[in-house]
């Protein structure tokens, strides 16, 4: 599949509520449980929301915990449950940015139950190792979890997410991804290059990635 061209997602054939955006958005925001009519507003209350649900799993995740589907879909719920109502539920509208379009939603389900069955149940939890090690862990579930693309909108933020958490869970510190300020751009060009890499299963420069990532957590901790 043809993975160029990544800005400009949007969506092909959509139903239901999923496809709705908020009336006077002029079709930048999606219907959402506030009523927010501005990007910049809901991009806020998003972020505010996300450090909020990751606070609490933080508490809730433990070394033994092994990842399912139902925590994947229940920390999408947490976050985003308070804004649309299809938090939580996995996609029914088909996803394309640039060329490359996203497995079909009716295939969600059974590839989120082969990916639960598969490198989750592998991966997590996530056990202690060498930088190098647990940085390929993270990288081949994160490429697997943004592949499948289950949810409607927050794929990259739940992954990074349950990177965190598979981090923490070895020992490690939170990545330090970089995607804010000097070179911000380049790191997320870099990581999303990675990504697509990932999709084809070629695992080595996502797990780079982790790793320099992990790398530079360990050492501002230091």
């Amino acid at each position: 599949m043809n993975a160029s061209g990544r800005r400009g997602l949007r969506y092909v054939t959509p139903t239901g509520p999923e496809a709705d955006f908020q009336p006077g958005s002029r079709g930048r925001v999606m219907r959402n449980r506030l009523g927010i009519t501005t990007k910049t507003a809901m991009d806020r209350v998003e972020y505010e929301s996300l450090i909020h649900a990751q606070e609490s799993y933080v508490q809730r995740v433990g070394q033994e915990t092994r990842f399912t589907v139902a925590i994947l879909r229940d920390m999408h719920r947490t976050w985003l449950g308070g804004l649309y109502s299809w938090a939580g539920e996995y996609r029914s509208v088909e996803l394309q940015k640039g060329a490359f379009r996203w497995p079909p939603a009716y295939l969600v389900d059974q590839n989120m139950q082969a990916f639960d069955k598969g490198l989750l149940c592998t991966h997590t939890p996530c056990r202690e190792g060498t930088v190098n090690e647990v940085a390929r862990r993270l990288a081949e579930v994160h490429a697997e979890l943004l592949l499948i693309h289950p949810f409607r909108d927050g794929n990259g933020r739940l992954a990074r997410w349950l990177a965190d958490l598979m981090a923490l869970q070895a020992g490690l510190p939170i990545p330090a991804y970089s995607f804010e300020g000097r070179g911000s751009e380049k790191k997320r060009d870099a990581y999303l290059a990675a990504v697509t890499h990932g999709y084809a299963q070629n695992y080595e420069p996502l797990t780079a990635f982790f790793a320099e990532a992990l790398v530079k957590a360990l050492e501002a901790r230091a």
